[in-house]
């Protein structure tokens, strides 16, 4: 008679696990004992993730209908295991000058950034509630302070620090525990895809906005390279993802890296004059 399969106690759903601090953060926690239904784009990148405690599942938080599917599948767990938490990761990087970067990147950014997360969020509320689950919302150091060239991509992670208070006091009297992660620089593939956009972007310039910001572009470019080459590794942040999963009273909020400690502390005191002027300068634009 063949040995029973024990099966691990509690789900977890990890949304932009195809790379990344979300690749990393499914294989932790997997290794920690959870079930991981690992969100990933397509299936190439699902069989390079399946594994072990890890079960990609196709998902694109911007379809009604993939999160409509996700939801059954942990409702209809075969173990009946319960959602222990959420960790939304999935996200873009929109990088450009405010007045040239199109509206519909806007709305892309935004879409992704806020709306996907919170739609993630509502469709997996349910199986949240039924046994106190958490949130993990990761966030980022552009919701602390706008660097010039990091606009759009700032705008969303600001809009998620506002949706993330929200629902922290709005669920805290029924259990549910929501946590934002913030990182400073982390060495990512996000990285790579944010400076083809703010290349292709920067093709549909005007000349007249070409001549106002083409130092802007040039220095947007080098701080994301400065990014990936000095960033965290993303098991940095999976590992604190961690700690905020099996802490038995998580922190509101965890920062990883030393630069997302330092920063987020100095704006909080700095004049905002003096802060321009200080972002400038780091860029070269002084």
């Amino acid at each position: 008679m063949p040995e029973p399969i024990n099966l691990p106690a509690e789900l977890i759903v990890v949304t932009g696990a195809s790379s990344g601090i979300g690749r990393a953060t499914a294989q932790r926690l997997a290794a920690d004992g959870f079930h991981v239904l690992a969100g990933v784009r397509n299936t190439e990148d699902a069989a390079k993730l399946a594994s072990r405690n890890i079960e990609p599942v196709i998902l694109d938080i911007t379809d009604a209908d993939t999160l409509r599917a996700l939801a059954i599948r942990v409702a209809d767990d075969e173990g009946g295991r319960p959602l222990r938490a959420v960790v939304n990761n999935a996200g873009i990087a929109v990088n450009g000058p405010v007045e040239s970067v199109p509206l519909d990147e806007w709305r892309r950014q935004f879409e992704v950034g806020v709306i996907g997360q919170i739609a993630v969020t509502q469709a997996l509320m349910p199986a949240l509630l039924a046994k106190g689950g958490r949130v993990i919302n990761i966030g980022s150091l552009g919701s602390k302070v706008s660097m010039p060239g990091f606009g759009p991509y700032s705008a969303a992670k600001f809009a998620m620090e506002a949706v993330n208070d929200a629902l922290r006091r709005e669920m805290a009297p029924f259990g549910l525990s929501v946590v934002m992660i913030t990182p400073g620089a982390v060495s990512t593939g996000m990285t790579e895809q944010g400076l083809k956009t703010i290349r292709r972007l920067a093709q549909l310039m005007t000349r007249e906005q070409h001549g106002r910001h083409d130092k802007l572009i040039d220095a947007v470019e080098a701080q994301v390279e400065t990014f990936a080459r000095d960033g965290v590794k993303p098991e940095v942040a999976a590992a604190v993802v961690s700690r905020a999963i099996s802490a038995r009273t998580p922190r509101t909020r965890y920062m990883v890296g030393r630069d997302a400690a330092v920063l987020a502390r100095i704006v909080r005191f700095i004049p905002a004059r003096l802060l321009d002027r200080m972002l400038r300068s780091q860029m070269g634009l002084a």
